[in-house]
């Protein structure tokens, strides 16, 4: 359960240092990045496993990179239910789905 908060809490401090750097991707302090990190692992958990499933012949032939449209298209729906988290470019979520993803790589080899 404290390896669960601990995630949750490194993806929000990531939510914020992608705003810091990617134009476009930004969020207004740390409530908001709770907010939007619970929000997309919801949507992940949902909607992206079904469209990952979907896309999963396109996914193929990419070599897996479509993943990161997918990521983006999430970061891009979870900034409509959050006060707080607006992307204002439309590059700004595939980018940040990159960046993330590295961040998303670390934070699940030091929290194991």
């Amino acid at each position: 359960m404290i390896g669960l908060l601990v995630q949750w809490l490194l993806s929000a401090v990531a939510l914020l240092v992608v705003s810091h750097f990617v134009h476009g991707f930004h969020i207004q302090g740390i409530g908001p990045a709770l907010i939007a990190s619970l929000v997309i692992g919801l949507l992940n958990a949902t909607f992206g496993r079904l469209l990952k499933l979907v896309t999963l012949p396109l996914s193929i032939f990419t070599l897996g990179l479509f993943l990161l449209v997918i990521n983006a298209l999430m970061l891009w729906v979870a900034s409509w239910f959050v006060a707080g988290f607006s992307i204002t470019s439309p590059l700004a979520p595939l980018v940040a789905a990159v960046i993330l993803a590295v961040l998303g790589m670390i934070i699940r080899t030091v929290t194991r």
